[in-house]
C-alpha cells in the first residue's frame, strides 16, 4: 500500500510534526509504503533531507513560487481581516499548487491530507485531487475543514448550520467571506469519498456535527510518538544538558513547573492564566517552593512579575533538549484555551512527566485526573492554581510519572498508531476496488 501524505511544512508547527511522525512510524514498522510530500519550508526551518520526504519547492524558483502563493493568500485576506491579531488564524484557500500530475500523487494508492493551508493547497486544487478518485484520508489538526475559513472557532457555532457573520472579519454579514468560502466547501465535499481521522474525540464530535462533514465516516486515531526518543532520563543528565542546577528532593528543593510553546506570547496557549495562577498560589500557600522553566519563542512581560524564580530556556531546537526539559521538570503546565491534541502533552507523558492543564479540546482524553496530572476547568485560574498545588504537595510524584509513561505506551506508541492506520488504508483500498 503506497500512501502519500500531504503537509504544508515538514517540521514547523504541531501539525507538520505530527504528520512527519506518522510518516516515520509507517516506515519504521513497515506497515505501509509512506511518502511525505511537503509544500514548502517555513522561514524558520531549512530543508531537512529525510528518507521518503519530498519537497514540492525543491529549488530556488519553486521556493519563491511557494512563498508567492503564501503572500498572495495573506494579501487576499488583508482587506477582510478584523485586525492583525487574526491574520494567520483564517485561511481563505484561494491560492494553491496543482499536484494532480506530480509523480508521487500519480503513484499513490491512498492520499493522506494533513494541514495543507498557507498557499499549499486551495479549494480548487483540493477538488482536482479528489477528482483523481483515489481513497482519501484527512487528519484534522484544527477546525478549518468544516468552517468558513477559521482554524479555531473560538466558541462560534455557525459551522453547525452555515458560516456567516464571522467574528474574524472586519465587516461580518449574511454573505460575507466566510459565507462564500462555506459555499465553496459545500460544493467541494458534495461528491468525494473521504475518511476523516481527527486525533481527538473532541474534534471528531465537532466535525461530525458540522454541516460540511457530517455525512463522512470518522475514525479517531491519536498522533504517534517515538517512545525510544521521548522517554524518561535521569534528572541529573537532564539538568546537565540544560545547564540547570541539581534539585535534590531530599533537601526539600523547589518543585519545577514547565511551560512550553512555539510562542510564549500566543494568547491561545494561555501563559497569562499560568502567571495569574502562580500569583494566586503564592498568596494562598506562601510556604510552597517552586521554580518555573519556560521554553519557546518570545518573552512575556508577565515573567518579570512571577513570584517564583524563572529560568527561560529559549527556543529548544533539538529533540534531546526538549526531552531534557520535560525530564528536568516535575510537571508540564498547559493552560491552552483552544487545542486539539497538543504534541507537548504527548511528549511530556512519554517522558514520564505529569501534566496540569485546562480541560480543553482533546486534552482530557490524554490526562487521567490526579493519576497522570490534573485537569482544571478551562479559564479557571482558581482550579489551575489547585492543580499546581496538587503537584507541589503530592507525596509521591514517582507514581504520577510511572502512570504518565504507561499512558503513552498504551495510547500513542508508533506500533499502536501505525497499526490503526494500516488497517484503515487496507479497508479503504478494498472498498475502492
Amino acid at each position: 500500500m503506497n500512501v502519500v501524505h500531504l503537509s504544508t511544512y515538514h517540521q514547523f508547527g504541531g501539525a507538520a510534526i505530527a504528520a512527519t511522525r506518522l510518516h516515520r512510524a509507517l516506515q519504521r514498522t513497515g506497515l505501509a509504503e509512506s511518502t511525505l510530500l511537503v509544500g514548502t519550508s517555513a522561514r524558520q526551518e531549512r530543508h531537512k533531507p529525510e528518507p521518503g520526504v519530498i519537497y514540492l519547492a525543491n529549488n530556488f524558483l519553486a521556493e519563491q513560487t511557494a512563498f508567492g502563493r503564501f503572500v498572495a493568500e495573506r494579501l487576499y485576506f488583508l482587506p477582510y481581516e478584523r485586525d492583525r491579531s487574526i491574520r494567520f488564524l483564517f485561511s481563505p484557500a484561494v491560492f494553491g499548487a496543482n499536484l494532480t500530475f506530480h509523480p508521487a500523487i500519480q503513484q499513490a494508492d491512498v492520499l493522506h491530507l494533513h494541514w495543507i493551508n498557507f498557499g499549499f493547497l486551495s479549494i480548487d486544487t483540493l477538488r482536482a485531487l479528489f477528482a483523481l478518485n483515489k481513497p482519501v484520508v484527512w487528519t484534522l489538526h484544527d477546525q478549518w475543514a468544516f468552517t468558513g475559513g477559521c482554524h479555531y472557532t473560538r466558541g462560534c457555532d455557525h459551522y453547525l448550520d452555515h458560516c456567516q457573520r464571522c467574528p474574524y472579519l472586519k465587516n461580518p454579514g449574511e454573505r460575507d467571506l466566510s459565507y462564500r468560502i462555506f459555499e465553496q466547501k459545500l460544493a467541494l465535499f458534495a461528491d468525494p469519498t473521504i475518511c476523516f481521522t481527527p486525533p481527538s474525540r473532541w474534534l471528531a464530535d465537532d466535525a461530525m456535527r458540522s454541516t460540511l462533514l457530517r455525512r463522512f465516516p470518522f475514525v479517531v486515531i491519536p498522533n504517534p510518538l517515538d517512545l525510544a526518543l521521548y522517554c524518561p532520563v535521569a534528572r541529573a543528565d537532564a539538568n546537565d544538558r540544560l545547564d540547570l542546577p541539581a534539585t535534590p528532593q531530599s533537601d526539600n528543593g523547589p518543585v519545577r513547573l514547565l511551560f512550553g510553546s512555539a510562542s510564549v506570547n500566543d494568547p491561545r496557549k494561555g501563559f497569562a492564566y499560568f502567571a495569574e495562577a502562580l500569583t494566586l498560589l503564592h498568596e494562598q500557600r506562601p510556604d510552597l517552593r517552586a521554580e518555573i522553566l519556560i521554553f519557546g519563542k518570545g518573552r512575556s512581560y508577565l515573567i518579570d512579575q512571577l513570584p517564583y524564580p524563572v529560568r527561560h530556556l529559549g527556543v529548544l531546537t533539538s529533540t534531546d533538549d526538549v526531552v531534557a526539559a520535560y525530564n528536568a521538570a516535575d510537571a508540564l503546565v498547559v493552560p491552552s484555551l483552544e487545542d486539539n491534541l497538543p504534541n507537548t502533552v504527548l511528549e511530556s507523558l512519554a517522558c514520564g512527566t505529569p501534566v496540569v492543564a485546562f480541560a480543553t479540546g482533546g486534552i482530557p482524553e490524554l490526562i487521567d485526573h490526579e493519576q497522570t496530572g490534573y485537569l482544571a476547568t478551562t479559564g479557571s485560574v482558581l482550579e489551575l492554581a489547585d492543580g499546581l498545588a496538587f503537584i507541589l504537595t503530592h507525596p509521591n510524584l514517582e507514581t504520577l510519572r510511572q502512570n504518565a509513561r504507561k499512558t503513552a505506551q498504551t495510547l500513542f506508541s508508533e506500533e499502536v498508531v501505525a497499526t490503526s492506520y494500516a488497517k484503515l488504508y487496507a479497508e479503504l483500498g478494498h472498498h475502492h476496488r
